[in-house]
């Protein structure tokens, strides 16, 4: 289910939840109303002694219905729990890692949906691989530095859930995130293009909750913010990247 439906859903079934039930979700983003991730919403509503779980990573749907081969993690806050879902779900063409750092595996899934429609603008105008390569990389960047803060961990970032997700998103057509950047650049209103696709573009959302979470905990995310200003302050794309390529030159 898309973020901003989780709270009201588990809100629904928790009536129904014996206690020795234990819980996953497939959800990405953070809740706009508060700036939590999913897990912390599952806190809120269902209390933290229930073995819960986030399934992430650079999967599309449609190649995992047609038996491509996929790879996918697993991050829980019970070892048996990741262990067991992880053995039920792999086979001959799915593979699940497990993981116990559901903050960075949410960070990055939250985050990847807001670069990938910048990926999609960046050649949507024709800006070339360079800039795509360059948008990627320093947007990794930029998730990692908004998941430190948060709590989670380094290693997280370089696994499937983070660069593996951002990576498939930003790059592959079948991505709702990327398409929504290239109708975007091709003159379409955030409407048109959300009409255009007919899924939810969480992205979208997430470009708002980003920006928001990463001004209170201070965390620096240009990028990231260049988007949230082509959504919400109509900045234009062109405007954007020559603010970008004009910053004080600094290290990686």
């Amino acid at each position: 289910m898309p973020s901003h439906g989780l709270r009201e859903t588990l809100k629904k079934i928790k009536p129904m939840l014996e206690d020795d039930v234990r819980i996953c979700w497939a959800t990405k983003g953070f809740e706009l109303s508060t700036g939590e991730l999913p897990h912390q919403v599952a806190e809120d509503v269902l209390g933290n002694e229930r073995p819960m779980a986030v399934l992430s990573g650079p999967t599309f749907a449609k190649e995992v219905a047609a038996g491509l081969p996929t790879a996918m993690t697993i991050a829980a806050n019970d070892s048996d729990f990741a262990s067991d879902l992880a053995e039920e779900i792999s086979g001959e063409n799915f593979r699940a890692y497990t993981a116990d750092d559901m903050i960075g595996v949410e960070v990055g899934a939250a985050v990847k949906n807001v670069l990938a429609i910048g990926a999609g603008l960046s050649d949507g105008l024709g800006f070339g691989a360079n800039a795509r390569v360059a948008m990627i990389n320093r947007g990794l960047v930029e998730m990692t530095r908004l998941g430190l803060a948060l709590g989670a961990k380094q290693d997280t970032f370089m696994g499937l859930a983070c660069m593996g997700d951002l990576v498939l998103t930003c790059t592959d057509d079948l991505s709702r995130n990327r398409r929504t950047g290239l109708a975007l650049a091709a003159g379409k209103t955030i409407e048109e293009a959300q009409e255009e696709i007919q899924q939810v573009v969480e992205g979208i959302l997430a470009a708002k909750a980003v920006k928001e979470v990463a001004e209170q905990l201070g965390v620096d995310m240009p990028i990231c913010l260049s988007i949230y200003k082509i959504l919400y302050e109509g900045l234009s794309p062109r405007d954007a990247v020559a603010a970008l390529m004009s910053r004080a030159l600094t290290s990686e």
